[in-house]
C-alpha cells in the first residue's frame, strides 16, 4: 500500500509540473494555439481548465503526502524489537576499568 501511494505521489507531481509548465503567466502558453477567428472563448476555456487542473493536482498531492506521512508515522521504529531490548543492545556492559566488552552485557 505504501508503494502505491509513493507511485501516485510521483505521478501527480509529474502531472502538476507539466500543467504548470504549459501555462504562461501572461495568458499565452497552450492557449496561444487556439487563437482563431472561429474560436470564441476557446482560449478562456483552456486557461480555466489548466487552472482547475493545477488546483486539483495540488490538493491531490497534498492529500497523498498526508496519507503517506500517516503510514510512516505508524511504523515500528526498531524493526519489531522492543524499546527496552534496543536500549540494552546499544548501551552494552562496562568492565571495572570503564572499558566496554564489545557491546554485550556481562553475565
Amino acid at each position: 500500500m505504501e508503494t502505491l501511494i509513493i507511485v501516485l505521489i510521483v505521478i501527480v507531481a509529474l502531472l502538476l509540473g507539466v500543467v504548470v509548465l504549459i501555462q504562461n503567466p501572461k495568458g499565452g502558453g497552450l492557449a496561444m494555439g487556439f487563437q482563431g477567428s472561429t474560436q470564441i472563448g476557446g482560449v478562456q476555456r483552456t486557461a480555466d481548465f489548466l487552472e482547475k487542473a493545477t488546483w486539483y493536482l495540488a490538493v491531490a498531492l497534498f492529500a497523498l503526502c498526508l496519507v503517506s506521512a500517516s503510514f510512516y508515522s505508524t511504523r515500528p521504529v526498531n524493526n519489531g524489537k522492543g524499546s527496552d531490548e534496543a536500549i540494552e543492545n546499544t548501551q552494552g556492559g562496562a568492565t571495572e576499568g570503564g572499558a566496554t566488552n564489545g557491546g554485550t552485557p556481562q553475565q
